[in-house]
């Protein structure tokens, strides 16, 4: 099992950026050079407990879909979505949301995956996905920020 931990630090208050991320729309405008779409949601708003989604994007090349359960969820602090199908064998990212004295908000992304193939899977893991997921979490992360300070709105998906 690979794990990666990320933190960012975004000047915006806490509470609005665990409601830009349990928001199932606005996900796919922080993975747009990904072109991540959601192909479907049972979430009538932000994400709650049990809520399911199914993203499609592009990777290596790849058109992939993901399907994903929030299986908890603490609003404003922190929820946890894990995959119930797609290419991995297993992948769990539980996003935690900390107010900073200053107002803004730590951002901890944790993520655990395993992907399929025993012990060629695990390689592959170790040489390159683990550093893709790293860098993928990043960006989303840095596309969050750009979103979070135009407004959080959709129009300005054109802007990154």
């Amino acid at each position: 099992m690979s794990r990666i931990e990320l933190t960012t630090v975004l000047p915006v208050p806490a509470d609005r950026v665990f409601r830009a991320c349990a928001d199932p729309h606005l996900h796919p405008l922080t993975m747009r050079r990904h072109r991540e779409r959601v192909v479907h949601t049972s979430a009538s708003g932000l994400f709650a407990q049990g809520d399911t989604v199914t993203f499609q994007a592009r990777h290596f090349g790849i058109p992939w879909r993901l399907s994903a359960r929030i299986t908890r969820m603490d609003a404003p602090h922190s929820f946890v979505d894990e995959q119930v199908r797609g290419p991995f064998a297993r992948l769990r990212h539980e996003h935690v949301f900390h107010r900073l004295e200053d107002r803004s908000c730590l951002m901890t992304d944790l993520v655990d995956f395993r992907s399929p193939l025993g012990p060629l899977g695990c390689l592959a893991d170790a040489l390159v996905l683990k550093e893709y997921m790293r860098l993928l979490i990043a960006e989303r992360n840095a596309n969050l920020l750009r979103l979070l300070e135009a407004g959080g709105s959709p129009q300005m998906v054109d802007t990154f």
